[in-house]
């Protein structure tokens, strides 16, 4: 019913920048916060950034002052600028919604992931 569809990814060379960005499409009544979360090889799915309805945000301390999360409410999509890449932000990058659908004479609440992106972060 509801889709996250994440682009962005890439090669980058360490002290460069990337753009992800994700977005929402489907029976979609209202989208609660959003965020991206990644998972490097061998380690568990971490939080990297979040953003409510209302634009409040919370970054992870590893990426406080490199990375910024915004979104556009109108559009259902949300963008992570990340500048200044280390090697250590290797890692698929999955983009994470709180969705509230409406359909069939009732509202569902879900929470939805996307297929993530890979971002590689080289010497």
């Amino acid at each position: 019913q509801v889709q996250l569809v994440e682009s962005g990814g890439g090669l980058v060379q360490a002290g460069g920048s990337l753009r992800l960005s994700c977005a929402a499409s489907g029976s979609i009544f209202s989208i609660n916060a959003m965020g991206w979360y990644r998972q490097a090889p061998g380690k568990q799915r971490e939080l990297v950034a979040a953003i409510t309805s209302g634009g409040s945000t919370n970054y992870a301390d590893s990426v406080k002052g490199r990375c910024a999360i915004s979104r556009d409410n109108a559009k259902n999509t949300v963008f992570l600028q990340l500048n200044s890449l280390k090697p250590e932000d290797t890692a698929v990058y999955y983009c994470n919604a709180g969705v509230l659908t409406w359909g069939d004479g009732a509202y569902r609440y879900l929470e939805v992931w996307g297929q993530g992106t890979l971002v590689t972060v080289s010497l």
